[in-house]
């Protein structure tokens, strides 16, 4: 599914002004790189409402969701809700998803419609961006950050929750039906009709690089992977697996009593997460 550089410049219909100062709630469509409309939100954080700065001053947390989410899924506002008490947040729906254009990819061009929120975001004030991704969102978290180190479309810190850390695994009831869904053109259509994703019918060509291949280019930007220990749709052994790889410069929470991505995630992880990503990012 690949056919070109990943993320270069996104557009919106939506610019910021002397009015909005960064604190006013802003919907738009973002263009990424290959022309995807990628349908995004961007909401200011909590306490930029009760004082007279513009939120520049705060980081702002881009939320990529994980396969069959979408903006609008209560699981992501209820993340995004949690996320405003430490700074604004930007979510989206990836390409397939919601009512952004395009076909989902699965995890592949889906790096170019997070390059796209992240400078949507710079451009609205924000110096400092946390990029919170959960599941195929996680594994897109990885790759963006390594992929966009030194330009303006870059991460000052990256949360991957509930991330594979490599393609193609089968291991797991719940990712043979997966598979089955994304590869068979019935599955597809239980996609699009079951679950309203959108799902690309062609065979990434090339493979895109796997998230335990990405992980060692992060540094020195922190990372933090975060996965539950009862998760039904990747075991132990993926994260630590991205830990390994990592070396020093990653943290590695495993939780215990935790299923998979957005669903399983409290809003006390969420304001950990928080935490961690406003103490880590400076």
């Amino acid at each position: 599914m690949s056919n070109g550089p990943a993320g270069h410049v996104a557009r919106s219909t939506v610019r910021p002004n002397s009015e909005t100062d960064g604190r006013v709630p802003i919907r738009t469509f973002l263009r990424t790189a290959d022309g995807v409309a990628v349908d995004s939100v961007y909401d200011p954080g909590l306490a930029v409402y009760e004082t007279a700065r513009p939120s520049g001053g705060d980081p702002v947390f881009v939320v990529a969701h994980g396969f069959t989410g979408d903006a609008d899924r209560p699981h992501v506002r209820r993340v995004a809700g949690v996320l405003r008490r430490y700074g604004a947040v930007v979510t989206f729906s990836f390409r397939g998803h919601g009512a952004s254009g395009g076909r989902s990819t699965v995890g592949d061009r889906e790096v170019l419609d997070l390059a796209a929120a992240v400078r949507w975001a710079r451009g609205l004030g924000h110096a400092r961006v946390v990029t919170v991704g959960f599941s195929m969102g996680g594994s897109v978290v990885l790759r963006h950050a390594a992929l966009h180190r030194d330009d303006d479309a870059r991460t000052d810190a990256v949360v991957s929750v509930s991330a594979p850390a490599r393609w193609y695994y089968r291991g797991t009831p719940l990712m043979r039906r997966l598979h089955w869904m994304v590869t068979r053109p019935e599955g597809r259509l239980v996609g699009r009709y079951g679950f309203r994703v959108r799902i690309h019918h062609r065979e990434w060509d090339p493979v895109p690089m796997s998230p335990v291949e990405a992980v060692p280019r992060i540094a020195p930007t922190p990372l933090l992977i975060v996965h539950g220990d009862r998760d039904g749709y990747f075991p132990l052994d993926h994260p630590r697996m991205l830990a390994a790889a990592a070396g020093d410069h990653a943290d590695l929470w495993l939780e215990p009593g935790m299923g998979h991505a957005e669903n399983a995630a409290g809003d006390d992880l969420l304001a950990r997460i928080g935490d961690w990503a406003v103490t880590r990012c400076g």
